[in-house]
């Protein structure tokens, strides 16, 4: 494989080089890279081209930014089907407000793990929408992780040489980033004849999603059975509004077993909505009605259940879910059965998700991670 280098200025050469033939036409494709420093350091570029080219590790220049990329890759990850609408959403949120204003215009071949590094600070200090404020690790986690995941992508395509953001971790997360209720009869106290207490109840004795809670129906809720099914979950975005969709792993799909107190508060709230029902004239309950639906049997919207229980309870809905995880941690309750419960797709991510809660006790961690091991 042949190369040459020329002069064109005092540290400045051309090198060209044999780059293979194209794969359409067939015909040998010969590149030129303008390198700056002293000759010897020109011939080193230069081998290194050569072998790349023969180890069929090279990447032809390419101009395309990193906004543009990650742009394309969200769009094309939620064409083929392999993230839901809103997690599309999610992701381009994060590309213009945390990737695009940073880094969004490097080119992704002139992207470096200094690059990365250098964003990450940034956002830890003035990282929110109009540089007002720091980011959270966790949010940081998440922008690096979209960034990663494209960077992949143009590896795996040819358009860039390396993942750089693989190269640089993302900020640790604080284990005080994740809201725990401390006071659980407290809060139980708190909602009993709260109009909020059976999807609080719900939340909190049973860890699911607030997307899957809105979309219970109550064909879906036996109470003689002390079980929940969960079969769908309720999406919002703007390109779908609300719809009802199956939960976004076949893990997700599952049966949750109820403690006595979330029957009994079912059993009333079922009532009550009975009762509403048959003043309405609408009849029985069928079973198809969603337990926590608009007068008109409408879902509601979960932006807007959100708010209503942050503002009366002063905690994010998914608290509850972190909550119940850690009620079942510090029970001793095996890994794989917290993994189910919560549906999460493998224990491995229970355990990236919540292993800062089994420090109170090596004995249990060693015994989950066993269990979780026994599983692959």
């Amino acid at each position: 494989m042949k190369g040459h280098i020329q002069q064109r200025g005092k540290t400045s050469w051309r090198l060209k080089f044999d780059a293979g033939r194209d794969e359409k036409t067939g015909k040998r494709k010969v590149q030129f890279e303008t390198f700056r420093g002293s000759k010897r350091q020109a011939q080193t570029r230069l081998a290194e081209l050569i072998a790349a080219v023969a180890q069929q590790k090279y990447v032809e220049p390419s101009k395309v930014t990193v906004a543009e990329y990650v742009r394309s890759r969200v769009d094309q990850w939620e064409q083929d089907g392999k993230i839901t609408a809103r997690t599309a959403q999610r992701y381009r949120q994060l590309v213009e407000h945390q990737i695009v204003p940073h880094i969004g215009a490097r080119p992704v071949q002139k992207l470096t793990a200094n690059d990365v590094e250098q964003w990450h600070t940034t956002l830890r200090t003035s990282g929110r929408v109009r540089g007002k404020g720091d980011l959270s690790a966790r949010t940081i986690g998440h922008a690096h992780k979209v960034l990663s995941r494209a960077l992949r992508n143009a590896v795996r395509f040819d358009v860039a040489a390396k993942n750089v953001a693989a190269l640089e971790a993302a900020p640790k997360v604080d284990d005080d980033e994740m809201v725990i209720v401390q006071d659980v009869p407290a809060l139980i106290e708190r909602l009993r004849g709260h109009r909020l207490q059976a999807l609080g109840m719900i939340g909190l004795l049973t860890g699911a999603r607030l997307g899957e809670v809105l979309a219970l129906r109550w064909g879906r809720v036996d109470l003689d059975r002390k079980v929940i099914e969960i079969r769908e979950a309720l999406e919002q975005t703007q390109k779908y509004g609300i719809r009802c969709k199956p939960p976004k792993s076949r893990a997700g799909r599952r049966d949750i077993s109820m403690p006595d107190a979330l029957v009994d508060a079912l059993r009333e709230y079922r009532k009550e909505r009975q009762e509403i029902s048959l003043k309405m004239g609408v009849g029985k309950l069928p079973d198809d009605a969603l337990l926590f639906a608009k007068p008109d049997g409408q879902p509601r919207a979960p932006s807007s259940v959100s708010r209503s229980w942050g503002d009366a309870m002063g905690i994010g809905y998914h608290a509850l879910r972190h909550t119940h995880a850690s009620q079942l941690i510090d029970a001793g309750v095996d890994i794989v059965t917290i993994s189910k419960r919560l549906g999460h797709a493998k224990p491995d991510i229970t355990l990236r998700t919540y292993a800062h809660m089994f420090s109170k006790g090596d004995a249990k961690a060693a015994a989950a991670i066993n269990t979780a091991l026994a599983t692959y």
